[in-house]
């Protein structure tokens, strides 16, 4: 099967057109317009924002049984529907069933098919849209580096095999993370063009609850807890952001202290990443910097990252236990100080 990319991530939201307004707002999107991915649906608007490469739909239903509707009434806002762009899109629904997959939407007409991915969320087929221009001048954003899914614990093994199997994808990354009492085991799957990667993450139950389990409690189940957007350079980007009133997560000036001897030269300065609060990992091919917007949403669940890389295949993981380090050597240093 040939999952050429993710076409559009679209979220079910309780007012469209303020989450539109939000989206172009703060994150710099443009207003795409209406957005129909299938005709004649009463009590349903649906807004296309853009950016880059990046196609957001923002979709509100006021119809009880309609997936938008529902969706928000046991999650409130977050992502829904995750659409895949494939060559021919019948060919792909039916290798996807005969592999295995369930159902949600059979195609008929102008409906698109659909099938169950983790959760509440679906994936949707469709056609490879137009092929994206050079952008602006303006775009903070250019794609979807990843999508970041917090599983229930036991889940993890079967959702990743469900996307080597079903849908082809391969997996690149895996790795279990144990931060103080508080651990989480995780594997990266992407699509064999490269163009559609998800970082599949559960608890260890075993440990004390953490992050992953705070969002399956809040989300009621599993779901999208960040999409990591792709910038070409964080240092622009992230300062272009709070202009417009993203606020993001801070990180412990200790951090910094060791970072030179940890990861020596870096492609930005370390004052620079300081006062930015960007954290940065490097792995065998390279540097990523990345950073956490802190999220807005009502139940703390859905937020956004901005990444960059230079290089690097993987995922920063080394900043959790790196941040954890710090925080520690800074708790310390207060106490001494204090004493």
């Amino acid at each position: 099967m040939d999952i050429l990319g993710i076409e559009y991530v679209e979220f079910y939201v309780e007012d469209a057109r303020e989450a539109a307004h939000t989206w172009c707002a703060t994150y710099g999107f443009r207003d795409g317009g209406t957005f129909r991915s299938r005709d004649g649906e009463p009590g349903v608007q649906s807004l296309l924002v853009q950016q880059g490469d990046i196609d957001l739909v923002l979709t509100t239903s006021t119809v009880p049984g309609h997936p938008a509707y529902d969706y928000v009434a046991r999650h409130g806002d977050g992502v829904g529907v995750i659409a895949f762009a494939v060559a021919d899109v019948q060919e792909a629904f039916e290798e996807a069933v005969r592999r295995g997959a369930d159902v949600v939407t059979a195609p008929s007409g102008t409906v698109a098919p659909e099938i169950r991915g983790f959760g509440d969320v679906v994936h949707r087929f469709v056609p490879r849209g137009p092929e994206a221009g050079p952008g602006r001048a303006a775009d903070l954003l250019q794609e979807i580096d990843h999508v970041a899914v917090c599983l229930p614990a036991g889940t993890l093994r079967p959702t990743t095999d469900f996307y080597r199997k079903v849908l082809d994808f391969e997996q690149i990354f895996e790795e279990y993370v144990e931060v103080g009492g508080q651990a989480m085991d995780s594997t990266v799957v992407q699509s064999r063009s490269g163009g559609a990667t998800f970082t599949l993450i559960e608890p260890d139950t075993t440990k004390e609850p953490g992050q992953i389990a705070g969002f399956l409690d809040a989300h009621e189940g599993a779901g999208v807890q960040h999409l990591a957007f792709r910038t070409d350079d964080i240092t622009e980007a992230v300062p272009a952001l709070q202009d417009r009133g993203v606020e993001f997560l801070t990180t412990p000036s200790a951090y910094y202290d060791a970072l030179a001897d940890r990861l020596g030269e870096l492609h930005h300065r370390v004052p620079t990443l300081r006062d930015l609060n960007i954290l940065v990992d490097r792995d065998h091919w390279g540097d990523v910097f990345q950073i956490f917007a802190r999220s807005e949403h009502p139940r703390r669940t859905y937020f956004s990252e901005i990444i960059d890389r230079h290089g690097a295949k993987t995922f920063g993981s080394g900043n959790i236990k790196a941040l954890y380090q710090a925080v520690e050597r800074q708790a310390e240093n207060t106490a001494v100080a204090g004493s």
